[in-house]
């Protein structure tokens, strides 16, 4: 786990990024907290969905951009060519743009369900929330169920 100062610029870093998704209108966008997770790879996820390869590689575009001229330093960048999912990592916060199929698929929401979560809501304000697998399939899948617990 970082110390408070690096998990202070991670925290920033991370709303920042989800910010930027909000405003490229990219869809179910979750601030995942990890620092209380002893084996987590980062501080912070955000996990966000874009509906086409070029939005995704926009949205990619568009926070590598401004978290260099906001004083952020530049990501490592992957997958963005086939943009099925793109990783934008920056060490204490990993951005995760997807497709919907994707997402759907490696649910990362449920992988790290002991984290803390932030949601972006419709005015693109976070909110915090609990961790509801089913809540989340049915949001970014619009079907019922197919949830399998473990």
């Amino acid at each position: 786990m970082a110390d408070n100062e690096t998990t202070y610029v991670a925290d920033k870093l991370a709303f920042f990024c989800a910010d930027i998704a909000d405003e490229k209108i990219s869809r179910d966008i979750y601030i995942m907290n990890l620092t209380d997770i002893e084996i987590s790879p980062a501080d912070y996820f955000v996990v966000c969905t874009c509906d086409t390869d070029v939005q995704s590689r926009a949205l990619a575009d568009a926070i590598d951009r401004k978290s260099k001229t906001e004083g952020y330093g530049r990501p490592k960048i992957e997958g963005t060519d086939s943009a099925r999912w793109i990783l934008l990592d920056f060490f204490d916060v990993v951005v995760h743009i997807m497709l919907p199929e994707t997402r759907n698929f490696y649910k990362l929401e449920k992988l790290w369900g002991d984290a803390h979560f932030h949601k972006i809501d419709e005015e693109g304000k976070p909110v915090e929330i609990k961790f509801n697998p089913k809540e989340l399939y049915t949001e970014y899948t619009g079907q019922e169920n197919e949830v399998q617990e473990y």
